[in-house]
């Protein structure tokens, strides 16, 4: 009876503290697609960094999928104990150089000299976007630091003056813009409460082999490899229906493609298939 009694108190205490321990933790929230008719001046808007997601949890800096990264003790000796969100940033088209670096067990330290720890929240569930943009700008503007920074929020009236700041952002290598709701509390997950302002280009690629599809895909086509006019090859994995991946491009087809922007390599990043070009 007594040890029932135990299990049960000891059951109470762990509901009791489980909202304690939720607010400590909050959920990594995604952007959808901005679709050019939401009001602007409801937003907050800012530069979009092509880096790697890293959230610090006040002890440890993780990807958003909870893997460690092990970056150097004195990359974050200087973070504060609480919740940031933010970009792991090297300088324009250095995505693949970040990506590499952060699947290091033991860190280069020459190399993450050459990276930035872009902050552009400081989770907290009560608190509004505007109210946790002046928060984590206060607290990351007064560190003595270079490498930790603030990235800065903009207020716009329009879409004409949205337009003007998304298209500077492209000409300096930038690959676009996101718009957070002003007034937006932190959500779980992917959330119309943050938009990301993005172009797309469309190019055409040959393909070259087929390779096996796996989980549900098995026994289907996984994804195409493809050969651009410069001599780039590539795979190319989403886009397709069903039916496409069971019947693929025929190898020597033209195939159109869409992407976002190019890694330094040339590459095209996040590829989806659009169409098999018509034979005139």
């Amino acid at each position: 009876m007594k040890q029932s009694l135990f299990w049960l108190m000891a059951l109470f205490l762990a509901f009791l503290t489980f909202p304690l321990l939720a607010q400590n933790a909050p959920s990594v929230q995604l952007a959808k697609v901005y679709e050019q008719q939401q009001p602007v001046n409801h937003y907050l808007v800012s530069e979009k960094y092509d880096g790697v997601r890293a959230i610090w949890d006040g002890k440890q800096l993780k990807t958003r999928k909870g893997n460690v990264i092990h970056a150097p003790h004195w990359f974050t000796a200087i973070l504060p104990n609480r919740w940031l969100d933010g970009e792991l940033w090297a300088g324009y088209n250095n995505f693949a150089f970040v990506s590499s670096l952060i699947r290091r067990k033991v860190p280069n330290h020459e190399n993450w000299q050459q990276v930035n720890y872009l902050i552009f929240d400081a989770p907290a569930r009560e608190q509004s976007f505007e109210t946790r943009y002046q928060t984590y700008k206060k607290l990351i503007d007064e560190l003595p630091t270079m490498h930790v920074k603030a990235v800065e929020q903009f207020h716009f009236k329009n879409k004409s003056e949205l337009d003007s700041f998304y298209q500077d952002v492209l000409a300096r290598g930038g690959e676009g813009v996101m718009l957070h709701e002003k007034h937006a509390t932190h959500v779980n997950g992917r959330t119309a409460q943050i938009l990301k302002y993005k172009p797309k280009f469309d190019a055409e690629a040959i393909v070259i082999a087929h390779l096996p599809g796996k989980g549900k895909y098995k026994g289907m086509m996984g994804a195409i490899k493809v050969r651009m006019p410069s001599g780039i090859t590539f795979n190319i994995g989403t886009g397709f229906s069903d039916k496409q991946r069971e019947t693929p491009p025929p190898i020597g087809s033209t195939i159109t493609f869409q992407y976002q922007g190019k890694t330094k390599y040339g590459k095209p990043r996040f590829a989806s298939f659009v169409r098999i070009r018509e034979q005139l």
